[in-house]
């Protein structure tokens, strides 16, 4: 049997044993887990990097320097753990693409509580990641869009970190910040995990 079906709408099975469907993602039931398992074994730059580096890790480093915006950093590329790291390449010439994984994210940031669009600030933090990233764990020249731009490198180091680690730690920051979110009262203490 194939962990994909079509019956009902295009469908996978996730790594909790639920059915994410890509036609009503809003009512599939996800969970945080789910999207720490699928973003700690995805490889950002379609593998192309020095070595595995996970977009799970990627959204923790994102999360560490969008101040302010730390919960709403870490889920910036969630919408990845279901629907795979596209290169931006590739990304540009596929808009059907691009209109699914909006929606994708948008049913993830409505699950917990995050308001869409995300703010330009978590963009900000993300082209700082990429820019140090880049220079990490890239071949040289990768970096040259940086050229005449006002993007500073973040302070950050990729770990290499381990899938299984990537998923742990990428957990505690969700229930660290989730639970400052409600705390705060930014959102409701009935969200799903």
């Amino acid at each position: 049997m194939v962990a994909v079906k079509v019956e009902v709408g295009p469908s996978i099975m996730l790594h909790s044993g639920a059915w994410f469907d890509f036609a009503a993602p809003h009512t599939s039931g996800f969970t945080a887990e789910d999207i720490a398992h699928g973003l700690a074994h995805i490889c950002r730059y379609s593998g192309q990097c020095s070595r595995f580096y996970s977009v799970a890790e990627h959204s923790l480093l994102v999360s560490d320097i969008a101040e302010g915006f730390e919960f709403e950093a870490l889920l910036h590329d969630a919408a990845e753990a279901f629907i795979g790291d596209i290169t931006r390449p590739l990304k540009q010439m596929l808009p059907d693409f691009k209109r699914i994984e909006a929606i994708v994210q948008d049913a993830i940031l409505k699950r917990f509580g995050v308001d869409s669009p995300l703010p330009p600030q978590i963009k900000e933090a993300d082209l700082r990641v990429l820019a140090a990233e880049q220079r990490q764990i890239m071949p040289p020249g990768t970096d040259d869009w940086l050229a005449g731009v006002t993007i500073q490198p973040a302070p950050i180091v990729v770990r290499h970190l381990l899938p299984e680690t990537a998923k742990r730690l990428w957990l505690e920051r969700f229930e660290t910040l989730r639970k400052l979110k409600i705390v705060k009262g930014q959102s409701r203490p009935s969200e799903r995990r």
